[in-house]
């Protein structure tokens, strides 16, 4: 049955957090929290515990009744057979909500961990109280800092959320969006989603202010109708991308082990997914591709793409990228063209779609000028014919440099054509290839500059593909 909202946002959001059982040599609970405004206390019973904690400065209590005021969140670490007795303890106490990492209940198909899995879902619905998990990593809240591992920031701002069954993919999706340069404002690990499940978090996010985009790793739902339900109000104003687990036998039987989760054929489950108007991926990294290119990007309003490429061999790749993906490659008015050939190297370059640009933009090529780069963007901006562009950035070969100012110059003729004409969906191509200290350079460069990069024209080709099927869906379901 449905949790109590309000009761759930206090768990999500605490003011008060109690951590339960935690152990050396690292105090792992207590020292993620340690940046939490708020009033943080540890509960243990153990001397030899106890004693670390209070060397790193967390005030200890051997009971839950001891902890002062009230108790918004209470994260779970004690072993399995202890859990009944914490529940119990922080039903007394009214606590707010408990993010239980305890594992070793139904997920095991052992009796004794169905038996107690069985006990804390009685009391829980007895007393209205919301349970993240069991088998979870629990929470993270970036404005408040409360966390489950130590590279999750913790910061203002934020606008993306993820829930996700596996604890794993929990932390690798945090971390993975961070590093794509998107802003998690919370992730939630649901485990076994004992009490509170996908249907319940998805309701929450579908209301929560400081999420705007939603992402989801699943296995398989407890409540689909309800999670169906929600989705379909959800994505009429938040884009949700999902990444469904367990879609082979090998993978469902692997679920079934993970968190209990039951296989639902994959041709129903992609069906309901489309009805929905949710936008489907088959790995983690598509989740954040295409994450990155719905936050960062304008909406996406057609298929019709400009690529722009350095070399004649990369055109064909990129072309073959942008046909896997369902893109066209238009071209452009003969007004456009007639004003590319007056400037463009077509020594082994191309001004048709897709550009091959190297020798025209290259300061060291014959007919090359940096300032080449902005008169081709300008044509671009007042052709009719385009509706977005991926645009490659080399960074040299192997032990190549980058030179830094022409790097900026480069990059603040895109901020202005992006800012100023542009105006449509830009996403970036940077090649790992060898040259690691250049890719990292340029890649982060464009990555504080607000740009979707990808590793890839293949990944930024689906991406783009991907959010603008989700926008065209999104403006029929309005239409009707």
């Amino acid at each position: 049955m449905p949790v109590d909202q309000g009761r759930l946002h206090r768990t999500l959001n605490p003011r008060t957090v109690v951590v339960v059982g935690d152990k050396g040599p690292n105090y792992q609970w207590l020292t993620n929290q340690k940046e939490f405004p708020g009033e943080l206390y540890s509960v243990q019973l153990d001397p030899n515990e106890i004693k670390g904690i209070e060397e790193r400065g967390f005030r200890n209590f051997l009971s839950l009744a001891d902890v002062p005021g009230e108790i918004d969140l209470l994260i779970c670490a004690v072993p399995r057979q202890v859990v009944p007795r914490i529940v119990a303890d922080a039903v007394t106490r009214n606590v707010g909500g408990i993010a239980m990492y305890t594992a070793g209940f139904a997920e095991t198909q052992e009796e004794l961990g169905i038996e107690l899995q069985a006990r804390i879902v009685k009391m829980a619905n007895d007393a209205g109280m919301p349970i993240v998990g069991p088998n979870c990593m629990g929470i993270y809240n970036r404005r408040l800092g409360i966390r489950f591992g130590s590279e999750m920031q913790h910061a203002e701002g934020g606008n993306v959320s993820f829930m996700s069954q596996s604890g794993s993919h929990a932390g690798g999706l945090t971390n993975d969006g961070q590093y794509a340069g998107l802003e998690i404002t919370r992730t939630i690990s649901m485990g076994n989603a004992a009490i509170l499940n996908e249907a319940d978090y998805i309701e929450y996010l579908a209301q929560d202010d400081d999420t705007q985009y939603i992402g989801i790793y699943i296995e398989g739902p407890r409540d689909g109708r309800r999670f169906f339900e929600g989705l379909r109000e959800v994505t009429k104003h938040k884009p949700v991308v999902i990444f469904k687990g367990g879609s082979t036998d090998n993978g469902a039987s692997a679920a079934r082990t993970h968190t209990t989760s039951l296989a639902t054929p994959q041709a129903l489950w992609d069906a309901m997914v489309r009805q929905s108007g949710a936008i489907p991926v088959v790995t983690r990294d598509e989740l954040i591709d295409t994450m990155a290119v719905l936050v960062k990007c304008p909406p996406a309003i057609g298929r019709r793409m400009a690529l722009l490429a350095g070399s004649g061999g990369q055109s064909v790749a990129v072309s073959d990228s942008a046909g896997r993906a369902g893109l066209q490659m238009p071209r452009l008015s003969d007004a456009s063209y007639d004003r590319l050939k007056e400037f463009f190297n077509v020594i082994g370059g191309s001004y048709f779609n897709p550009f091959d640009m190297g020798g025209t933009i290259a300061p060291t090529s014959a007919r090359g000028s940096e300032n080449n780069l902005q008169k081709i963007l300008d044509i671009l901006s007042e052709d009719g014919n385009l509706d977005a562009a991926i645009y490659e950035l080399g960074v040299g070969g192997p032990g190549g440099r980058t030179d830094p100012e022409r790097l900026t110059r480069t990059l603040d003729t895109i901020d202005a054509w992006r800012a100023n004409s542009w105006q449509k969906p830009l996403l970036m191509v940077v090649h790992p290839g060898t040259n690691p200290e250049g890719y990292n350079l340029v890649r982060s460069a464009l990555i504080e500059r607000g740009y979707p990069v990808y590793p890839s024209f293949d990944r930024a080709a689906g991406a783009y593909s991907r959010a603008e099927r989700y926008y065209a869906t999104r403006a029929e379901r309005t239409a009707k």
